[in-house]
Formats: structure tokens, sequence, C-alpha cells
């Protein structure tokens, strides 16, 4: 039961930080405000009953001796002029009521017999009804009976404007701790925002080192650590291109060599491993360069165009590729970043299955989504986002020809998230598998 208790209540609290702070400040705010409300309306009703009865003890006193003083023929003359919202004078004994005072009427009798003085003996009596009062019986000079009727004021009335002052109260305390929250919450979003989007070699806009200091702080070393993450990826492919280049040349000379050299056991097979360290060369500097893929402009490209021309190639060459169910339109891309996310989906597809399709569709809010269909072997379901990689190969027995280097697949993948695209794998149903390039319009500018 408890358990259950303080689930429920953690549900009821909120989950963002913003909600929460705004929830801590408004209800400290409220309750210092109703705090100080509170004392204010006592300190008030405090001093207004404290007036009240000072002046009713003033004001009986004042009638009582006039009335003793007037001629018993005038008096009633006198009591409209005499009696007040909330007392009022009877010239006789008045009614019967309750000789016992409750604890609300004690002070107002206390005050009326101050009011009366030793000079007047009165007797107070609680008066029974709709609208208890007091009575209060007193003898005058001349032996005529007096009544002081007094009735007993209630809760001071608000003012009429009060509400509306409270309402406008609260309202400003609302914006006041919304604003509060926002200006204390909006850096940590934008950071996080910054954080999530976070990519060197896109052209995105730096984050502002502008605000209070901490907030200024925290942007500046955010994006001096974006600056030397860019520095380290441009040094990675610095050096990946001396490699690449000290190292082809001796592999080349050791080709030569080899193919010059008189026939000997091992001749084919050195050659055979050359030209697959000088691929793997080629290949590691492919991937490393491919995550610098927006140093290419952006373009305008037919997409029909652009599919077909990429399908002749392959079948000047003698393979197997096709192309079916193409959308017309244009799209706006980094064309030879796009080329070789295809190119490397059909040898991928050529490789495993001797034959390859391609299929583009535009869908009904402009996505473009550009598919390579093969009815190869497929990938265990398991493997299908391993596959995307780097330097990851299904062949158990590491050979290049079926393997390949590992990059294909995953230069493909990196050079899709240069484009702000998507790309994904998943087995065809009756065998196969499909590379689906999703390119949304939102993130490449529809045409």
């Amino acid at each position: 039961m408890t358990a259950n208790a303080a689930e429920r209540g953690f549900r009821l609290w909120p989950r963002t930080l913003r909600a929460r702070l705004f929830v801590i400040l408004l209800a400290g705010l409220a309750i210092a405000h109703v705090m100080s409300f509170t004392v204010l309306f006592f300190e008030r009703y405090m001093s207004a009953k404290s007036v009240m009865f000072n002046t009713l003890e003033n004001d009986i006193a004042t009638s009582i001796a006039i009335l003793d003083r007037l001629p018993a023929n005038e008096r009633a003359s006198w009591l409209n002029r005499l009696s007040r919202d909330n007392y009022g004078f009877i010239l006789g004994p008045g009614v019967p009521g309750n000789a016992s005072v409750d604890p609300a009427t004690a002070e107002l009798s206390a005050n009326i017999q101050r009011a009366t003085g030793p000079k007047y003996p009165v007797t107070i009596e609680t008066i029974p009804g709709n609208r208890r009062h007091v009575q209060a019986h007193l003898t005058l000079s001349d032996g005529s009976p007096l009544t002081i009727d007094v009735y007993p004021k209630g809760v001071m009335p608000l003012a009429d404007w009060l509400p509306y002052v409270l309402l406008a109260q609260l309202a400003l305390l609302l914006f006041c701790s919304w604003f509060a929250m926002r200006q204390a919450v909006r850096p940590l979003v934008n950071l996080a925002a910054a954080a999530d989007t976070l990519d060197p070699n896109r052209n995105t806009p730096r984050l502002s080192e502008t605000g209070p200091t901490e907030v200024a702080y925290a942007a500046t070393a955010f994006n001096a650590m974006r600056d030397r993450i860019a520095q380290y990826l441009e040094e990675r492919v610095q050096i990946l291109a001396a490699i690449s280049h000290d190292l082809q040349t001796p592999i080349t000379r050791m080709k030569l060599r080899a193919e010059m050299a008189e026939d000997f056991a091992d001749r084919e097979k050195l050659i055979q491993d050359l030209g697959q360290i000088e691929s793997l060369v080629k290949e590691g500097v492919a991937y490393a360069r491919s995550a610098h893929g927006n140093v290419e402009k952006s373009t305008r490209v037919d997409l029909a165009s652009f599919i077909e021309s990429l399908v002749y190639d392959y079948q000047d060459t003698g393979k197997s590729v096709s192309a079916s169910d193409i959308d017309g339109g244009t799209v706006t891309t980094r064309p030879q970043a796009l080329r070789r996310i295809l190119t490397n989906l059909v040898d991928n597809a050529l490789k495993f299955a001797g034959s390859a399709e391609i299929e583009a569709r535009r869908l009904a809010d402009d996505t473009v989504v550009i598919s390579v269909l093969d009815r190869g072997p497929g990938i265990p379901d398991d493997q299908l986002g391993a596959v995307l990689k780097p330097f990851v190969r299904l062949e158990d027995s590491r050979n290049r020809e079926t393997g390949g280097t590992g990059l294909g697949l995953a230069i493909a993948q990196q050079l899709a998230v240069s484009i702000n695209a998507s790309l994904t794998l998943r087995n065809r149903d009756g065998g196969g598998l499909l590379g689906e390039l999703v390119i949304r319009p939102q993130q490449r500018g529809v045409s």
C-alpha cells in the first residue's frame, strides 16, 4: 500500500527540471504571499476591532449620560438620534434572555460594562433567535429602566476591489516564476540541443556565448570542445592520407618487382596480397574522408536521371543492375556522396547476390526513399546493425574476395549521416537484403 502511494506521488511530481523548479518557486512564493496576506488581514482586523470597541464604549457612555439628563417625556425622541447600525436604546426592560454570556460576546459585554461604569449597574443577557444579540439592562437616575440592544458585527467586509488585486498578484507570481524558470533552464536546453546535434563537420551555428557569466562560460567551453573534436577529425584524415601516400609508393614498387621477377612458387600469392593491402589502405582513407562528406556543395539533381546514369555505368561493364519504379522530380543533395552510398550498396549486392535492383519513390510528405534490393543470402537479424560499423565482416574465413575490407557499408552509413539522411538494412521476404536510404524534406530542402 505504501509502495503504491509512493508510486502515485512520484507520477504526480513533474518529470522536467523546468516544471519542478517552476512548481517549487511558485509554491514558495504563493505560501509566502498567503502568509503575508493573513498577517496583514489579522492585524487590520485587530486594529479595526479595537477602534470599534473604543468607539462603542465612548458612544454608549455619552448616550447614557444624555438620556439620564433629559426629562422622561423627551427621551423617546432622542432614541433614533443616539442609535447606530450595531446598537440601539429601548426605554423599558427589553426582552428576557439568557444570563450566561458566551465567549463570542464576552469582550463586547466587558466593553459595555466599562462604558456604563459603576454609576449604572448593568445586567447583560444574550437574546436567542435568528440573529443573536446582546441586551444590557440598567436603571437611570430617576429609576426608569433602559435597555441597550447591541448586535455584534461579524467579520469585517472585504473591499470589492480586493479579489481583483489578489488575482493580479497571482498572475504576477505565475509570470515571474515562468520567466525565472525560462531564464534558468533555456541555456540547459540549448546546450542539450547543441550536444545532441554535435557534428563538427556540419556548418551548424555555434552555441551563443552571451548571457550570464556561468552560461557564457559553459557555452565557450562547449564551442572549444567542438573545435578540438573537429581538429582531431581533420588530423585523423591527414594522418591516414599521409599513411596512404607513403604506403602506396612502396606497395606499387613491390608489385612491379613481383610482376617483373622470374616465376617463383608464391609469386601470384605475393601480388594478390599486395593488391589486398593496397585496397585496404584506400578503403581506410575513404572511410576517414567520408566523415567530411559535407565539403561537397549541395546541388539539385534529377532523381530519375541520376539513378539511370548509375545503372547504365554498371550495365556497360556487364554487371546485372537494373532500375524500376523510379519516381521523377528533383532532390537537393550532395551528388558525389549520394553516388558513393548507392555504389557501395550495389557493390555489396553484386558481391553476395550477383545482381542488384534500384527503386526510388517519393512519399506523400515529399520524403525520398531509395532502395537497393538483392536476392542474396541476407544478413542475420542480430547483425544488421553491426555490419554498418567499420571493419565488420560476416565472413569467418576473412577472405577479401568475399568478405571485403568491412568498410563499404560503414562508408555508406557515414556518408548518409553527412548528407542528413538515414540508412537502414533489413532482410526481404523470400530471401535477400534491402538497403534503404531515406532523405526527408525538412533535412534536404525539397524542390
